[in-house]
Parts: C-alpha cells; sequence; structure tokens
C-alpha cells in the first residue's frame, strides 16, 4: 500500500483548555469509561470495566516505569538549565545505564541552552547522608538533542540512584504546571516495573491492585511487554499531510513466555494504551520482516502501511518465537518508529482501553484507524458528557 495522503485538519476538533485534567482524580478507578463497540457507544465508570470485555479477552499491558527525568543543573555563575533525558547514549541498555556508577552518557534535551555553551553544569544530591556534586558536560550536539555525560565520581551509588533523589516527575507539557508530590505516585501505574519511559503510558493510570484482582476472577487474561516511551509521543504534527510528519522512535522487549500467551490465545487481544497497541503491531511486522530475510529490529514509519502478509497473529508470533528460539534468546527486544493511521489494517489487536488524546496528533489518528470515522462521535459524546481529556482523564474501551 502506498503512503496515505491523509490531512492532519481533518482530525482537529476543539477541545476547551478546562477540559483538560490538570490532576489525578482522588482514586485511580472512579474516572470515567465509554464503551465503544458495534457503533454503540455506553457511558459506564471505570471500575465496571470488566462487565464490557468480551468473553476469552486477553489484555496486554506495558509495563514501563516512568523515570525522574528531568534534572535541575547550574552554572558557576548560578545560571540555572534544565536537562531532560530522553535516552541512554553510553551505555545504551536501559538497565546498564541506570546501573552505572560514577559516569554515563545519555541523549538529553536542554533547557536555557543559550546559557550552556561550553564548560561543565553542576548539581547537589544528598544520598545516605552523603553529599554527592554531580557534573554535567556536553559530549555531542544532535539534530534530536545532545550527548551528555553525568560523572559523579562515587560508586557506591547508581545513576538511577542520582535520578530517584534529583529527578523531577516529567508530566506533560500541556498540563501547564510544575509537577508536584501527586504526580510521583500517580504519573505512574500500579503493575510499573522496568524504567525507562520519560511519559506514562497513561491508560494504565486507572487501574487499581482491586480491578486487576477483579479481572482474575472474572477470568481476565492477561500479559506484559515493555515499551519505553519518548518525550516524542507529545511531538504535535505540524506538516499538513500526514506522510510529510517523522514519527519518533522507540524502544520495547517482550520476553518468550508472553510471545507464546499472545500466539496461542484464541479470543479478542486488548490493548491497554497506545504504546501497548504499538508493540504489539510492530511484533507482526518484525515477524513479516523476518518472512522476508529482511532486518526485522527496527520497525521503520511505514512498514505497517506497506508490509503485506497474510500470515495470521499466531502464525506470525510463531514465526518470531521460533528464531528466537534458534538464537536461544529468552525475549525479542526491538525499536519501532511505526505509525498507525487510517488505512492501516491491524494485524494483531482488536481493542484498546486509552483515554482521550489532543487535536491532530498521531494518537488521534490511531483512534481513527481503529474505529473510522466514529472517533468523531466518541469524542463528541465525551465533551457532552463532561469527560476529562489527556493524560490524566478519563478512558474509553473501543472495539474494533
Amino acid at each position: 500500500m502506498s503512503i496515505p495522503q491523509i490531512n492532519i485538519s481533518d482530525y482537529q476538533y476543539i477541545l476547551p483548555p478546562e477540559r483538560i485534567a490538570r490532576y489525578p482524580l482522588e482514586k485511580r478507578d472512579d474516572s470515567k469509561l465509554l464503551v465503544y463497540n458495534k457503533g454503540h457507544i455506553a457511558h459506564s465508570a471505570f471500575r465496571q470495566l470488566a462487565d464490557f470485555l468480551p468473553d476469552n479477552t486477553l489484555l496486554v499491558f506495558n509495563n514501563t516505569r516512568v523515570i525522574r527525568a528531568r534534572l535541575q543543573f547550574k552554572k558557576q555563575s548560578g545560571a540555572r538549565v534544565e536537562i531532560f533525558c530522553l535516552e541512554p547514549y553510553q551505555p545504551s541498555d536501559t538497565a546498564l545505564a541506570f546501573q552505572s556508577r560514577s559516569q554515563v552518557q545519555w541523549i538529553c534535551m536542554v533547557g536555557n541552552q543559550k546559557k550552556w555553551k561550553e564548560g561543565p553544569v553542576y548539581a547537589q544530591a544528598e544520598l545516605g547522608g552523603v553529599t554527592l556534586e554531580i557534573k554535567a558536560l556536553v559530549i555531542e550536539r544532535l539534530t534530536n538533542g545532545s550527548v551528555i555525560e553525568f560523572s559523579w565520581g562515587n560508586k557506591d551509588y547508581s545513576f538511577a540512584d542520582i535520578l530517584e533523589n534529583l529527578g523531577h516527575t516529567p508530566i506533560p507539557p500541556y498540563l501547564e504546571r510544575e509537577d508536584e508530590e501527586i504526580d510521583i505516585e500517580r504519573y505512574q501505574t500500579v503493575y510499573s516495573k522496568y524504567q525507562g519511559s520519560v511519559a506514562a503510558p497513561t491508560a494504565g493510570l486507572h487501574f487499581t491492585d482491586g480491578i486487576m484482582k477483579i479481572l482474575t476472577e472474572k477470568g481476565i487474561a492477561s500479559a506484559e511487554l515493555t515499551l519505553h516511551v519518548g518525550a516524542g509521543t507529545f511531538k504535535p504534527v505540524k506538516a499538513d499531510s500526514i506522510s510529510e510528519h517523522e514519527m519518533h522512535t522507540e524502544h520495547f522487549e517482550v520476553n518468550l513466555p508472553t510471545l507464546r500467551k499472545i500466539a496461542s490465545h484464541s479470543g479478542p487481544v486488548i490493548a491497554v494504551g497506545t504504546t501497548s497497541v504499538r508493540t504489539l503491531e510492530s511484533l507482526y511486522c518484525a515477524a513479516a520482516l523476518l518472512q522476508k530475510q529482511e532486518p526485522y529490529r527496527h520497525i521503520k514509519q511505514w512498514d505497517g502501511l506497506e508490509l503485506t502478509s497474510t500470515m495470521t497473529r499466531t502464525d506470525a508470533l510463531g514465526h518470531l518465537i521460533s528464531e528466537l528460539e534458534k538464537q536461544e534468546l529468552k525475549s525479542f527486544k526491538a525499536s519501532t518508529s511505526i505509525i498507525i493511521a487510517p488505512g492501516y489494517s491491524f494485524k494483531t489487536v482488536d481493542g484498546i482501553i486509552t483515554n482521550f488524546h489532543q487535536p491532530r496528533s498521531t494518537l488521534l489518528l490511531l483512534i481513527a484507524a481503529l474505529i473510522g470515522d466514529n472517533w468523531k462521535e466518541v469524542y463528541k459524546q465525551a465533551l457532552a458528557h463532561d469527560y476529562r481529556f489527556l493524560s490524566y482523564g478519563d478512558s474509553s474501551l473501543l472495539l474494533r
């Protein structure tokens, strides 16, 4: 299929500023739930989610954990510089980067960059009664940020320790406020495990331990994967046509037991959040590339629309599983820049649990790919019924 000529102006709607949820509700599962199924729309509460899931559903969660990625440094002159850690550079493996002691390099965005043209900047962290001085130095300027070397000269403490002590929660810019104590817990899912995201997979913020228990009791199966959400998730589409928009890259990992579980599942697979959708559909693309004997560990922007394959979900994942077993690997690690937009044919996902997204965003295009022009009625009804929008907003269950 050729690249679609989609005008982003067709995915515009009026979002009044007061409808953006600036703070989370007191209780996670107090959020509203809009259910779209076969053209019908129902309104409920998120705690009733289990009542609306089809029989034999498999829910797939993204278990990434948000890091406190925003760091405040000072020049010796006293000028403040904010450094926003995006992804590890050296070492490039996320887990190893967090375990690094005394020194590490990250790709970062720098605020007040004009004030920091050369030399190091400094910050202090209090850890276990020890005062650490952290030095940051620009190693290289990139088109998408800068490589920053952090050093602290004490091997007793890891970079994860420093972020936990010094960092701020990277809440979305559209909340138009500074991060607060409440964000440390609430801008994190209850099932988060592996550090690496600079934005939360927000569809999961509504889940509680109680809801997870109810789902299990009702026989709803679940599986987990990991996609580390990048700052590009907030990148607006500035081009008139989606064909001119460059998608960001994100890294993901899915272990063999999860791949086997999804491959053998006979019922609907429902993704919790757009990041889970992107990962699940990228798995199919990887299998299609593998079948064609092409490089399959990075899914390019248009692969999902251009690759042609008649494999079923089970066959595709089985192909990937066989390759991992042959290589004696315990998980599949890859990166994806996949764009899912109208015209896309879903290969792995049958539905999504998701929040309400910004106008003119690639996330809204994904919703339109799943339910077609019905997204307009869904969003119209959400606005009419006082739903809260964006990261800390209400939820929806959309079935293909």
